[in-house]
């Protein structure tokens, strides 16, 4: 069984930055793409970022492009998110997620992904 952890989340001014971590127990974690997924209060999880197994290749929606990168160290079983220039519409809960099959691409769509983690708050003051 796969555990995803996530922390690093908390309350944070307009402009500032934060770093996600994404931890992993239990079966392999680095031959699987993750991705990092948001909830925003009253709307629908959205796709934020992924990475492929190696880390070669990175996807990011538009609304986060430019201000956030997504990293990973699998010697440690972590996948990072630094958010940076962080604006009050990226207040939600932060998802981390491993995809279904191994070695696949770093894919948009939730259900691509089999194990979730519990989330994190994000939150960010105007």
């Amino acid at each position: 069984q796969v555990q995803l952890v996530e922390s690093g989340g908390g309350l944070v001014q307009a402009g500032g930055s934060l770093r996600l971590s994404c931890a992993a127990s239990g079966r392999t974690f680095s031959t699987y793409a993750v991705g990092w997924f948001r909830q925003p209060p009253g709307n629908v999880r959205e796709f934020v970022a992924a990475i492929s197994w190696n880390g070669d290749t990175t996807s990011y929606a538009d609304s986060v492009k430019g201000r956030f990168a997504i990293s990973r160290d699998n010697a440690k079983n972590t996948v990072y998110l630094q958010m940076n220039s962080l604006k009050p519409e990226d207040t939600a809960v932060y998802y981390c997620a491993r995809e279904r099959g191994a070695y696949g691409l770093p894919y948009r769509e939730s259900n691509a992904y089999v194990y979730w983690g519990q989330g994190t708050q994000v939150t960010v003051s105007s």
